[in-house]
């Protein structure tokens, strides 16, 4: 039986001039990503060893470089896939290539060098696994059971329960707002925002649920409501004719300026609401989906290990003192690779591999530890109180998640199942990502959402990650339907 092909007008509008020539002009960078920043980055001195891990590593960054260079390249703006070869390139590429030339790390890796070379390795092979999950979304069945496919029906915003999801943004938030003091207190620095959450009497003991539920429920509502609007005013005339939508989004807007903010947020969160923001802003533009990818890739190198300015007060600020481009990398919160290996050294060490432990604990993350006294704790605190840190705010890789649980096989099929998704949900949002499609299209608030989001997703822990996604996923049930009458969703 033949394989079906795709149509290919599913993938949005024809490629033209224009896109042609903004491809071409972005052959320069992409050979950049692929062979002169690796290379680059490798050829400079420091005290690092040329072994197995040193070349496994710059084998996976130009790896992920190319795969990045065709995200930048296409005509197809891929959101997922997109998202997932930037996060690969930076933090489990050309940073820890970086620490590699130097021989220095932000976090120890306490095991032995095979470790960390095995770490290395299983990334790539992750990647790998990621790139056949998306060869089998394309060449997928063509119909289900009875050789038919049939159209999904389109998810819409109910415009009643925007209005509702509006209400509730401005109550929680508010909430938020006095319980840390005062919108003052957004504008100083992270550390005065953990304090106030501590005298707000939320976080007791290791259970930080009430915590993150007051961060999430004064951020994730306002985020998404702001969202909607935005769509709304950009894709349609009635709404720009409306003087109460322009000034709610107004609102909307000042109350994310105070809430989500980059400096009382971590730098991934505020890279959540960037991307969610820009591709909302402009939803049918591959130029836009090219530029930031490419300029994404310019931040991380040379904005984010300096952007925790604002993560302490001006007392326990130390400012970055080096002469390398390379050492901000090498020392900063670029620690995957290197929590990677001490996972691997963990579970080798005794516990073993915990077959879905710690997953269970991120999809019950809502589970107080008063009724589960043997919730897992996170994997990065959990790895780091075994290694003795002071700090466990660590980090814990995807990669580390299914590893931890599962195993190379498990963590190969979940590479492989999640490239296959991203494939399929950008699909999907190419094919409705167009000026025709309706304001209240929620597939193109969420799937920005969630590509932004995912860098959080994959950099992990998992555990820290699920209480923002459960309040999204209750926000969309919300103000989700499937009715298509004008007089019920946003026109």
């Amino acid at each position: 039986m033949p394989v079906p092909q795709e149509d290919p007008s599913q993938w949005g509008p024809p490629t033209t001039p224009r896109t042609l020539l903004s491809r071409a002009l972005s052959v320069p960078l992409a050979l950049g990503f692929t062979v002169f920043l690796p290379l680059f980055v490798a050829v400079q001195p420091g005290a690092g060893l040329d072994d197995a891990a040193f070349w496994l590593q710059l084998a996976l960054t130009m790896y992920a470089g190319g795969r990045l260079s065709a995200m930048v390249l296409t005509s197809r703006r891929k959101l997922l896939q997109g998202s997932f070869w930037l996060f690969v390139y930076m933090a489990m590429g050309v940073a820890p290539l970086a620490q590699a030339v130097l021989g220095q790390v932000p976090t120890p890796v306490v095991g032995p060098r095979s470790d960390l070379a095995w770490a290395v390795a299983l990334v790539l092979i992750g990647c790998i696994a990621f790139d056949v999950g998306v060869l089998l979304a394309r060449h997928r069945p063509a119909g289900g059971v009875f050789g038919t496919r049939r159209e999904p029906r389109p998810v819409m915003a109910h415009r009643r329960r925007l209005q509702l999801l509006t209400v509730l943004a401005f109550l929680c938030s508010g909430v938020f707002i006095m319980k840390l003091g005062g919108p003052a207190v957004f504008f100083s620095s992270r550390q005065e925002i953990i304090a106030g959450i501590e005298e707000a009497g939320v976080s007791n003991g290791d259970s930080q649920a009430g915590q993150a539920f007051l961060r999430g429920f004064g951020t994730v509502p306002a985020l998404l409501a702001w969202l909607l609007y935005t769509r709304w005013l950009v894709t349609s005339v009635y709404a720009r004719r409306k003087p109460v939508i322009i000034a709610t989004w107004a609102a909307l807007c000042m109350l994310n300026l105070i809430v989500n903010n980059p400096i009382s947020n971590p730098r991934y969160w505020f890279l959540t609401v960037m991307f969610a923001m820009l591709f909302t802003v402009f939803p049918v533009s591959a130029a836009m989906y090219r530029v930031a990818l490419s300029m994404a890739v310019v931040i991380a190198l040379l904005v984010f290990p300096f952007a925790d300015r604002f993560r302490y007060d001006e007392k326990n600020y130390k400012p970055v003192e080096t002469t390398s481009f390379l050492e901000p990398m090498a020392l900063k919160d670029y620690d995957q690779i290197g929590m990677f290996a001490n996972t691997i050294t963990y579970v080798d060490s005794g516990p073993g591999h915990l077959y879905g432990r710690q997953l269970a604990g991120s999809v019950f993350f809502a589970v107080p530890r008063s009724v589960w006294p043997d919730k897992p704790r996170d994997t990065g605190v959990m790895v780091g109180q075994w290694m003795g840190t002071v700090n466990t705010n660590l980090s814990s890789p995807i990669w580390a998640e299914l590893w931890i649980d599962f195993g190379g096989f498990g963590m190969t099929a979940g590479l492989t199942a999640m490239g296959y998704a991203a494939a399929r949900v950008d699909r999907r949002y190419a094919k409705r990502a167009r000026r025709s499609t309706p304001s209240g299209s929620l597939i193109s608030v969420v799937v920005p959402l969630v590509a932004g989001y995912s860098f959080i997703l994959l950099r992990g822990p998992l555990l820290q990650a699920s209480g923002r996604v459960a309040i999204a996923a209750l926000c969309l049930a919300l103000v989700a339907t499937y009715r298509t009458d004008k007089n019920k969703t946003l026109r």
